[in-house]
């Protein structure tokens, strides 16, 4: 399996290589040069086995020959040992024709914990096997910084970096970040939004000099092996529900493109798909871009749902790529004028896209609504994220079964919830003295020259 650059001027690389690299060295995003299929049988074959045993039967035919299955066995059992529910992403039903997939239950609270515990292991055996140690550096939201410390944080291959906007992010986000002990972890608040800290990032990675110079890695839904590993949980929940003898559609909330373009390759590889929605807060491009054809940027405004906060979603570039025929020239147009604040979408590549996607908004008022709604007709507590999905399926239900993804657990937003409902979600026993631990990180005005200098002299470089 070899994988190629969305802008199609980058060396095309193995499975680890892309997993390594990150973001490809011509600005673009690693993507496999095909998607492999699953048959009917395949995915029958599915029925009853394991969350483990899905994600080794769904990830293998993407690894080519960079791990052997036994240390693809070995590295997804030990990625999904501390998940605190057995069934790993269970499935709620919330109505007659609607399903919650729960995807909390990792050890930070966020399904981006599917990706990074795999990621974590396996870089530490990729870098092991070439007696390597890599910078990473990470921008979040506020979800994958976490998730991303949580992994790779006292591992001897790594130092870790994570950019975060200061001020908007809740509490619960930024101390799973700043309270970390281990000397390799670094967490900078940096002055902007979440487009400041990813900008600085991708500005990091197309310095090729300080690339080099301090082994820069990144595990951002950049990343392809986030994308892949998020890929499982949709072959999962659409088996329990009946898949491939019954279609299912899928509801996002979303913010850089990453989970719901994970369920365009379920559906790529032959998952009985019928409707992929994208759910957006009132910072809506995505919505915008799929009904109007434009994507053009604005001021974000900070809500409850901070990890939607975001205008430019870099895995969107990855959905053009193949809107686009796969035209990596055309691809680099569109991100040049991105830059300048924003694109058209040609009508044949707009076409494609919304054949796979549909989408909805749901704004501050609305998505307090539904997490009171929620709670008054079903006792389920809903974070603020998984109600602006569960308020945009409800609009897009149909007889097909509908699968909302609930992205976190709501004691992330407990202020969010508590306004909502009058009562505070409390968190895991494991996280119960978070507010009681110190806090370490380092404040950053958005200056990519003192951020690469802070960088050089944290490890030493």
């Amino acid at each position: 399996m070899k994988y190629i650059s969305t802008r199609g001027n980058a060396p095309v690389l193995t499975f680890e290589e892309a997993m390594l690299t990150g973001l490809a060295r011509d600005g673009g995003l690693y993507v496999p040069e095909s998607i492999p299929k699953m048959s009917s049988a395949d995915i029958i074959g599915l029925a009853g086995l394991s969350y483990e045993e899905i994600a080794l039967r769904v990830i293998q035919p993407f690894v080519g020959d960079s791990f052997s299955e036994a240390e693809l066995i070995s590295s997804i059992s030990n990625a999904y040992a501390g998940f605190s529910h057995n069934a790993r992403a269970p499935l709620v039903q919330l109505g007659a024709n609607h399903h919650l997939l729960e995807l909390f239950h990792g050890p930070t609270l966020a399904f981006k914990d599917f990706a990074m515990q795999l990621i974590g292991q396996l870089f530490q055996r990729a870098l092991n096997r070439r007696g390597e140690r890599v910078t990473i550096v990470g921008a979040t939201s506020g979800d994958t910084g976490s998730a991303a410390i949580e992994a790779f944080k006292g591992l001897d291959t790594a130092d870790i970096f994570i950019l975060f906007p200061n001020g908007k992010i809740s509490d619960v986000q930024r101390r799973q970040m700043t309270t970390p002990v281990e000397t390799n972890v670094h967490a900078i608040a940096v002055e902007g939004t979440f487009d400041t800290c990813q900008a600085m990032l991708k500005d990091m990675f197309n310095d090729f000099e300080f690339r080099d110079g301090v082994r820069l890695a990144g595990v951002n839904s950049i990343n392809w092996a986030r994308v892949l590993a998020q890929v499982v949980y949709y072959f999962s929940s659409a088996v329990a529900l009946g898949a491939p003898h019954r279609e299912v559609s899928f509801t996002v909330p979303t913010g850089n493109f990453g989970d719901i373009f994970a369920g365009y390759i379920a559906k790529r590889m032959g998952l009985p798909i019928d409707r992929l929605v994208i759910a957006t807060n009132q910072n809506d491009i995505l919505h915008r871009a799929i009904t109007t054809g434009r994507y053009d940027t604005s001021i974000v405004e900070p809500t409850i749902t901070p990890s939607m906060d975001i205008q430019v979603s870099s895995n969107f570039e990855r959905a053009l790529f193949d809107a686009y025929d796969r035209d990596g020239y055309a691809i680099t147009r569109l991100m040049g004028e991105l830059k300048q604040g924003g694109f058209g979408i040609e009508e044949e590549a707009l076409l494609t896209l919304q054949k796979y996607f549909d989408s909805g908004r749901a704004t501050e008022k609305e998505t307090s609504r539904v997490i009171k709604s929620m709670f008054d007709s079903n006792g389920e507590v809903l974070c603020p994220h998984t109600a602006v999905g569960v308020k945009v399926a409800n609009e897009n239900l149909s007889r097909t079964p509908m699968i909302t993804l609930a992205t976190a657990h709501p004691a992330k937003f407990p202020d969010a919830v508590e306004a909502s409902v009058g009562k505070r979600p409390v968190l895991p026993s494991w996280l119960a003295d978070l507010f009681d631990r110190s806090e370490r990180l380092t404040e950053m005005p958005n200056d990519l020259q003192l951020m690469k200098t802070l960088v050089r002299e944290r490890i030493k470089i």
